[in-house]
């Protein structure tokens, strides 16, 4: 197996920070922050509380379905946001990875038809995305273990000790 990119909890914090410096420095003040769920979650929490964006909007993808293994193409997963709440509005898309870019892609066309501006903001950006995002933490072709996902679920009785 190739080797992998691994996110620490701790390099997430650092990379959270540098990532709403760069979006403040820019001169981008979004009204929204939207997260593709469920990787962007981590992100757009971050970001929001970063940048002082109390509203918080969440689009859930279903892409991937295991380690390089996807469907053929994204599909969106209700409840699907209110294109009349993002109306007029200054978007931030948060998600943790821009690997093809076709979620990120698909949920940008989605904002751009409504939204006064949309810029997109990714933890890692791969160099074969469809999509070149705004901001990017790191540019990376492996694979990437985040700390939320690098383990399968919980299960009852799983051992864990208090």
């Amino acid at each position: 197996m190739a080797p992998r990119e691994r996110l620490t909890y701790e390099e997430f914090g650092r990379a959270a920070r540098e990532l709403a410096q760069r979006i403040c420095d820019s001169g981008f003040e979004p009204d929204i922050v939207l997260s593709i769920a469920r990787g962007g979650f981590f992100l757009g929490a971050a970001l929001g509380y970063a940048l002082n964006v109390k509203n918080a909007f969440m689009m859930s993808v279903e892409f991937y379905t295991g380690v390089d293994e996807r469907l053929e193409m994204p599909v969106v997963l209700p409840p699907v946001p209110s294109k009349v709440d993002l109306s007029g509005a200054v978007v931030l898309i948060a998600d943790d990875v821009a690997d093809s870019g076709h979620t990120l892609k698909m949920v940008t066309d989605f904002c751009s038809e409504t939204v006064r501006e949309v810029r997109s903001v990714v933890l890692y950006e791969k160099p074969h995305s469809v999509i070149v995002p705004d901001y990017a933490w790191k540019a990376t072709d492996r694979w990437i273990d985040f700390p939320w996902s690098d383990q399968g679920p919980v299960t009852p009785g799983g051992g864990l000790r208090h």
